[in-house]
């Protein structure tokens, strides 16, 4: 697939709007972007509601999460929505990019698939396997292949994005890869005798929280500019709460934003504002609040309060393995958790 980067444009840090009396309200310009993924798409349905009047959400697609991260680094872009497993990158290579809140676990739209010609997970010693290097992908697929007996070093990881990933596999080129809907179909369509080995609904990767996404900020939005960082998270968990209550419009924004088909879309979020198996599960506040330890209770599908903290070690130890992170820092060195406890203290 090629990569579709849309640049960001260029606009004032604020931008005035006509107000209901006929005079100019400041709004303070905030720069998001997202890749192609319903998961994300919340940020639309904050936009086009103004849940938050305060903020203009400037935002852009952007299909490579690398991309965003290079964008807040040189502050051009304020926050992104990503995987969940950047975090400690960001910490080892001085990226000035936290995590801020963890949004929703996969619940089986993630799935590692095998090639026909693959009847057990030893044949693929030696062989290629497609992954996103450096992303949540590989993780996944290292695990698995260690639960399964073989060394995650005894595969050739061969890093591509998701629709290469397909033809790799329609092609014989690759003997196994990790896919996300609608891609995985395509391939055990596309490619029969294929089969799906595992999904992110199975309990073991449920209690791991492993397959997920987040929100990050850059340090510069953080520390410069905290009440509109916190005005961000309002935006995003208002927007889930708008969709939930109204999961037909919310769908069809969504869709209008990425350019989806609406069915696409309740492919990976669902029709009825629910958890969706099958796809993902969308946390609204006080869920996500619940996973990064800053509210009491616990989060859905049995994970435990404050799960971000071994989610960030279980990410942090298999970054060392694959040699993107040298030593594992502490959660606070990639987590900013003060946004969601200024927006916590208002509820």
């Amino acid at each position: 697939m090629a990569v579709t980067f849309t640049v960001v444009a260029c606009s004032s840090q604020t931008s005035g709007n006509s107000g209901a009396s006929g005079g100019v309200e400041k709004k303070e310009t905030v720069k998001v972007s997202l890749f192609s993924w319903p998961g994300y798409g919340f940020w639309f349905i904050a936009k086009e509601k103004n849940l938050v009047p305060e903020l203009d959400l400037d935002i852009s697609i952007i299909e490579d999460p690398y991309e965003s991260f290079n964008l807040m680094s040189s502050g051009q872009l304020d926050a992104t929505s990503s995987t969940v497993e950047y975090g400690p990158i960001a910490v080892d290579k001085d990226v000035p990019v936290k995590l801020v809140s963890y949004t929703n676990p996969s619940y089986g739209t993630d799935r590692i698939i095998l090639s026909p010609q693959i009847k057990d997970p030893s044949e693929l010693k030696g062989k290629k396997v497609a992954v996103l290097e450096g992303g949540l992908t590989q993780i996944y697929m290292g695990i698995w292949l260690e639960e399964n007996g073989v060394n995650f070093k005894d595969v050739e990881f061969t890093n591509v994005i998701m629709d290469d990933a397909v033809a790799a596999m329609l092609s014989g080129e690759v003997a196994a890869g990790e896919f996300w809907e609608p891609f995985g179909t395509q391939v055990l369509e596309g490619l029969e005798g294929a089969r799906a080995v595992t999904s992110s609904s199975e309990d073991f990767w449920i209690k791991t929280a492993l397959l997920g996404d987040g929100m990050y900020m850059s340090e510069s939005l953080l520390n410069d500019r905290p009440e509109a960082a916190k005005l961000l998270m309002k935006a995003y968990f208002e927007a889930v709460t708008f969709w939930k209550e109204n999961p037909e419009e919310g769908n069809k924004i969504i869709a209008e934003g990425l350019k989806f088909d609406v069915k696409d879309v309740e492919n990976v979020i669902g029709a009825d504002g629910e958890i969706y198996k099958g796809g993902i599960a969308v946390f609204d506040l006080e869920e996500a609040s619940k996973f990064m330890g800053l509210a009491e209770g616990e989060p859905p599908l049995g994970m435990k309060n404050g799960q971000i903290r071994d989610h960030w070690d279980l990410t942090s130890e298999w970054w060392m393995k694959f040699g993107l992170v040298e030593e594992k820092a502490e959660p606070e060195a990639g987590i900013a958790f003060e946004p969601m406890k200024s927006l916590l203290a208002e509820q």
